[in-house]
């Protein structure tokens, strides 16, 4: 599509991850997005911090793209059209070639859109678009009276893929202008072939939609982006605590105060979704808490709207004091480490890299363990889920059936005195073979301790993957220290010791997967 400019959205510091990057990774990553055909840059900061634009606007400035300030919208006691009108002016200041307004949740009202818009268009000379979305119900209306107000560019969806999670139909939009001052000149018989394309394409996808049919109108209350649901709803599916989503809804306004009121919008909405969940699946409220709401409180994503819970942020700080400044200033340089980094596993796991061997870095950087399962298995395509096709909906299994997976399984291979790690596809067959790491900690026996001594089990709280493993067996630890981290609902969950007490027996090792309720570990 010579003639159609790409667009690409990009959490400004973040870029596609869930933490900030050092400059030198953002300049190199939107030099080669745009080099590889991006066009438009949709830049985004979760906070609307307008410090962790900057180098994401210059970056994209430099390579002569377009640069496009995003407002992610929001209501609450702390935001107002003042604010929001404040931020599209510091974006115009920065470069930006246009701005958007971001309604990720479908949160913005068809009078309130009229005004905001008017208000920006009076204080910025560069073009206006609005992103919104469906999951409430306000979308079009809202739609019609930005339009009136005259907004520039408005995000639609085909059809066939639109409402729910998605945004206005283009062709209600196209529809509703005919014959008005605005009237787009685009011809629906045209158009209908590509919602009939897509009508395909969905079913194929069916399995892995979520569970709204309709209008959500809690999500005006917990204020929940379309994706952030379906998130959730995945999350509580794999902790087998689907029916509980209410409870988990009625948990997030309260995170989100004592997170300052953050925007739900990439990361902050995992974040926030997950602390949620966490909570609720505890039973107790910030009983865990994950490395990523630690580093909102510390202040490592940039400034929050509002003051975050006091008790809370003392808790994580512990004494420290909050980042103050731009959080990426902290950052060294980081892309040449990376880059070593990559081509170490390269060469100890036979990994073949792209002849642009910076692509692969950046895969890398971005994504530390999909994009290197990806670079593994590049040219293995039964590494992977088979592409959906129509009809493939799955099938109830007998009682007693093994249930099918296709997750590749991790296995230690002992051969001839030395030890594997060996990956098996879906199928069974072997993906990827290597020397298991010596320095890997493995499962660890228990120690010799008195009979008269009380074991107490630790079970995983979660449902997830063993990520890092903080003590040994024998190692007296004090109440509160960190004894392994868990990854699980792409966060980071750290399991504490509850007392002063002595490590007995590991049961897991690094990488292990565990289920809620799984024992990690006693101690005496």
């Amino acid at each position: 599509m010579p003639k159609t400019p790409m667009q690409m959205l990009l959490r400004g510091q973040n870029l596609l991850g869930y933490r900030h990057y050092a400059d030198d990774v953002v300049e190199k990553f939107i030099e080669r997005a745009h080099l590889n055909g991006m066009d438009v840059f949709r830049i985004f900061d979760a906070m609307n911090d307008v410090r962790n634009f900057k180098q994401a606007v210059k970056s994209v400035i430099d390579v002569g793209a377009h640069a496009q300030g995003t407002l992610s919208y929001t209501t609450s006691p702390v935001h107002n059209i003042d604010m929001w009108v404040d931020l599209a002016r510091r974006l115009e200041d920065l470069g930006c070639h246009s701005i958007c307004i971001k309604d990720m949740a479908g949160l913005l009202k068809p009078y309130d859109a009229e005004v905001l818009i008017r208000r920006i268009k009076s204080s910025c000379d560069v073009p206006l678009a609005l992103h919104c979305h469906a999951t409430t119900g306000l979308s079009t209306a809202t739609a019609i009276k930005a339009v009136e107000a005259g907004i520039d560019i408005m995000d639609t969806a085909i059809s066939s893929m639109s409402q729910t999670y998605g945004h206005t139909p283009t062709e209600t939009m196209i529809a509703m202008l005919e014959g008005t001052e605005r009237d787009t000149k685009l011809n629906l018989s045209q158009i209908e072939p590509i919602a009939a394309y897509f009508r395909d394409v969905r079913k194929k996808y069916a399995q892995w939609e979520g569970q709204l049919k309709g209008v959500d109108s809690r999500i005006l209350i917990a204020q929940v982006p379309g994706g952030m649901l379906t998130n959730m709803e995945g999350q509580l599916k794999a902790q087998g605590a689907v029916e509980r989503l209410d409870e988990v809804l009625a948990e997030i306004p309260g995170v989100r105060k004592d997170l300052g009121y953050i925007p739900l919008v990439t990361p902050t909405s995992q974040i926030v979704g997950t602390q949620a969940v966490i909570n609720v699946l505890m039973g107790e409220r910030y009983q865990s808490v994950t490395k990523e709401t630690a580093g909102i409180l510390r202040g490592e994503y940039g400034a929050t709207p509002a003051k975050v819970n006091q008790e809370l942020q003392s808790r994580v700080l512990a004494g420290e004091q909050p980042i103050s400044c731009r959080p990426a200033d902290l950052l060294s340089s980081e892309l040449e480490m990376l880059k070593q980094d990559l081509l170490e596993k390269a060469r100890t796991e036979n990994i073949k890299l792209a002849d642009e061997q910076i692509d692969d870095v950046l895969t890398y950087a971005l994504f530390p363990q999909v994009g290197l399962k990806f670079l593994k298995n590049r040219n293995n395509p039964d590494a992977f889920e088979p592409a959906p096709v129509e009809g493939n909906e799955q099938k109830p299994q007998a009682q007693n059936a093994p249930s099918s997976s296709h997750r590749i399984e991790t296995y230690s291979v002992k051969v001839d005195g030395k030890i594997y790690d060996v990956e098996v596809g879906p199928q069974g067959q072997l993906t990827h073979v290597k020397p298991a790491d010596d320095s890997a900690v493995s499962p660890e026996r228990p120690v010799n301790i008195p009979e008269d001594e009380r074991c107490t089990e630790i079970k995983s709280p979660l449902s997830g993957t063993i990520f890092k493993l903080c003590t040994g067996v024998g190692q007296s630890v004090n109440e509160g220290d960190v004894l392994m981290v868990l990854e699980a609902m792409k966060m980071e969950t750290e399991v504490r010791a509850a007392q002063n007490c002595t490590i007995r027996e590991i049961l897991v090792k690094e990488g292990d997967s565990v289920s809620a309720g799984s024992l990690l570990l006693t101690t005496v």
